[in-house]
């Protein structure tokens, strides 16, 4: 291998959670409309090497509205928004249960999960959405992410799964985007018009002149072209998470990514869990603030996250995923972090451990008042 594929190799392999997203041409036959489930079989076992490796796997999957318009022997060419949203209901169904025949016998769990932009826009349902992936993560799932296009209008919704990808790994701080498309990656123009048409294999900022290299979409059930593939780069880039535009046709297309197949590769020069701690230090406005004891200021400066016992008080109205400062008895502000809990939960839970919450709250919530994750210190 050459050193930009051992580097390329390492970017995949080394990744602790992976966003794959797949477009509609990949799983459907164009001619026929059915499901193209030798390759999709061919992706679990793909994806169950990863798992094997100990690294989080979330696959976003275009495919639904396709599958539905065959179900439904709806017409060819564009349909109206309610015909899509029919297209939709009566396709995820068929789509999640051919993602789950084919996972099982790879001992691979799937679990569907329905977006719109607001749910990545408003921030109780973003916090709502980011536990649950975070959640399925933990316990070995594999989330299957689609746009809710049942009931998503022009106005919350993504439009194309591109976005959608960039917004989910953003929102569960990924290492790595694979975007699988039917094209090995971004050329200088457009390949189907130029033979001379030049691969650009790495793209460190979205400039103007990359942008003005995009191309668009011709499939009949994509909505997805080169143009929002560089918008969710830009997500991606800004937010520590690398990307990757590769042809997906082939089978296992992460295996051969690995193996130094074409692409092109947007690296961030960060990684996500220090652009997300780099954004609560420094981009959010602080709502209160939580005074803690030595014990908790010990334990935060050795990694660990704050508990409610070793806080004393609580300033400020605020409400959960808000950001707050960390300070000492002595008014020491040493760190910002995002509360998972309101203002009024936390003072009544301050003080207790963690096996008290249920009984001083009603219902169980996190064990941390704020999660290392959630936490930049000074």
């Amino acid at each position: 291998m050459m050193i930009d594929e051992v580097l390329n190799n390492k970017l995949i392999s080394e990744a602790r959670c992976i966003v794959v997203k797949i477009g509609s041409s990949l799983l459907i036959d164009n001619i026929t409309g059915s499901l193209r489930r030798g390759w999709l079989e061919a992706l679990a076992e793909d994806i169950e090497r990863c798992r094997k490796r100990g690294q989080k796997i979330i696959i976003v999957s275009s495919g639904a509205i396709a599958l539905g318009r065959r179900y439904l022997k709806l017409k060819s060419g564009d349909l109206r928004l309610e015909e899509k949203q029919a297209a939709a209901a009566a396709g995820m169904v068929r789509l999640a249960h051919a993602y789950q025949e084919c996972f099982e016998p790879h001992d691979l769990s799937v679990a569907q999960i329905l977006l719109t932009r607001d749910d990545s826009e408003n921030r109780r349902r973003y916090l709502n959405a980011r536990s649950t992936l975070m959640t399925l993560l933990g316990v070995g799932a594999i989330p299957l992410i689609n746009e809710n296009d049942t009931v998503a209008t022009e106005e919350i919704r993504f439009g194309d799964n591109d976005r959608l990808a960039a917004r989910v790994a953003v929102m569960v701080s990924a290492d790595l985007l694979v975007l699988l498309s039917d094209i090995d990656g971004l050329y200088d123009r457009d390949p189907k018009r130029h033979n001379d048409a030049k691969l650009i294999t790495e793209v460190a900022e979205v400039t103007q002149e990359i942008e003005q290299m995009a191309g668009i979409a011709a499939s009949t059930d994509s909505s997805g072209g080169m143009v929002t593939k560089l918008e969710a780069a830009k997500q991606c880039l800004g937010s520590g998470c690398s990307m990757v535009i590769t042809k997906g046709e082939r089978l296992k297309p992460l295996q051969a990514l690995e193996d130094g197949a074409n692409g092109t590769w947007f690296k961030s020069g960060s990684n996500p869990h220090s652009a997300r701690k780099n954004w609560i230090a420094g981009t959010l406005k602080p709502c209160g603030s939580f005074i803690i004891d030595k014990g908790a200021v010990n334990a935060l400066k050795t990694g660990g996250s704050l508990l409610p016992a070793g806080v004393v008080n609580v300033n400020g109205s605020f409400q959960r995923g808000d950001t707050i400062t960390i300070e000492t008895i002595e008014g020491d502000e040493i760190g910002r972090g995002l509360t998972a809990y309101s203002s009024d939960d936390a003072r009544l839970i301050i003080g207790h451990n963690t096996d008290d919450i249920l009984r001083l709250l009603g219902y169980r919530g996190r064990d941390e008042i704020v999660h290392r994750d959630d936490l930049a210190m000074n």
